[in-house]
């Protein structure tokens, strides 16, 4: 990837001071976060086997006014507390620079989860949300160029709507969220 947050590794914060000091969506993030369940043991055994690796640490472009955030974060903290993994909140308004780095489709888009090495360098990225919850924004980026268009509005909210959809009113999707790490680890 290129990629490195160097400067920035060591200067976050820890999941628990995240959650301590949110001053939104708190109940509803530890509520996600305390929901949590492994989709399978043998997930677990992957997540527990990394602490036998020494190399990797997690650093995640966050902020608690976002709903994905909300959702999706929790999953990644449960599933990396096994791990053995350094884990890190780097704030969005206060690492901006480190933002435009990741952007999505041109945007600010939270969480970004990166994985790096002992120096910095990105081995992998996951985010803003999983990739089937992400397809109706992907569609309506492409095919809604024109910011100022009539229908543009309505298109993101449809795009919106459909993203809610996907996610459902469970747990199910945290499922999907702890296989692609999975995928993602697995590939380091």
């Amino acid at each position: 990837m290129g990629k490195s947050i160097a400067d920035k590794l060591g200067n976050g914060i820890s999941p628990q001071q995240f959650i301590d000091g949110m001053t939104k969506n708190k109940e509803q993030f530890i509520s996600w976060k305390e929901q949590f369940n492994w989709p399978s043991e043998e997930d677990k055994e992957f997540f527990e086997s990394l602490n036998n690796r020494d190399d990797l640490r997690c650093s995640i472009l966050m902020a608690d006014w976002c709903g994905d955030v909300v959702r999706n974060v929790p999953v990644v903290f449960e599933a990396l507390a096994v791990s053995g993994m350094p884990v890190e909140v780097l704030i969005m308004e206060e690492n901006l620079d480190t933002m435009d780095q990741f952007l999505t489709m041109g945007g600010r888009s939270i969480p970004i989860v990166l994985i790096v090495d002992t120096g910095g360098a990105v081995l992998a990225q996951w985010g803003p949300r999983s990739t089937y919850v992400q397809e109706p924004m992907v569609a309506f980026k492409t095919a809604n160029t024109d910011k100022e268009a009539a229908d543009y509005q309505d298109n993101l909210q449809a795009a919106r709507k459909e993203i809610m959809r996907r996610y459902g009113e469970g747990t199910g999707y945290q499922a999907v969220i702890v296989k692609e790490l999975r995928e993602l680890l697995e590939s380091l």
